[in-house]
């Protein structure tokens, strides 16, 4: 029986040739991935809104400015309603998970109270929607070379700028995207 790779805390990284309109081009960060399916949100999507609406919208007073501009992502094609952040340090919040490598994903209201008052994680990315995966479905994908997995970085998370995280999370595993073709792995 052959061993089952998770990929919870990896990126999966678009190949050039996906070309569904949903993961052209990203990143996703892998939240959580078991034999049940996989859940992820993608991290170089930013919309045109920024959290000082959303602030608006949940009816929260922004006392730190610095906070209504930061970019809201498309986190994923399901629940485009539903806000997620991921955090670092991980923190105490009403509703989160931690994954395995010192990140937390949060989707309770405290953590933007806590963001819009300058008390909130010094590391935040937040995201309306995100991506899933059924049993067995991301493996399939593994294997027909749709992505390229690879450990999430923090740095590429939180410091890289958005249009440059698809290049940059890959040349972590030493690849260069636009040298890549559509045959990558059928020698």
């Amino acid at each position: 029986m052959l061993e089952t790779t998770y990929f919870t805390g990896h990126f999966l990284i678009a190949m050039p040739t996906l070309g569904d309109p949903n993961f052209f081009h990203t990143v996703t960060y892998v939240c959580t991935h078991t034999e049940d399916g996989a859940m992820g949100i993608v991290i170089n999507r930013p919309m045109e809104l920024d959290l000082g609406n959303v602030f608006k919208h949940m009816g929260i007073e922004a006392q730190d400015s610095r906070a209504t501009s930061l970019p809201i992502f498309e986190g994923g094609p399901v629940q485009r309603d539903r806000g997620f952040v991921i955090h670092q340090p991980p923190g105490q919040w009403e509703a989160v998970i931690t994954t395995n490598d010192d990140l937390g994903i949060a989707t309770s209201r405290d953590i933007l109270s806590a963001i819009a008052t300058g008390k909130g994680p010094h590391n935040v990315l937040i995201a309306l929607g995100y991506a899933g995966w059924g049993a067995g479905q991301l493996e399939q994908e593994m294997a027909d070379n749709v992505w390229l997995s690879t450990p999430a970085d923090h740095h590429v998370i939180f410091n890289t700028p958005p249009e440059q995280r698809w290049h940059a999370a890959a040349a972590r595993m030493g690849i260069d995207l636009n040298l890549l073709s559509s045959e990558v792995g059928h020698g």
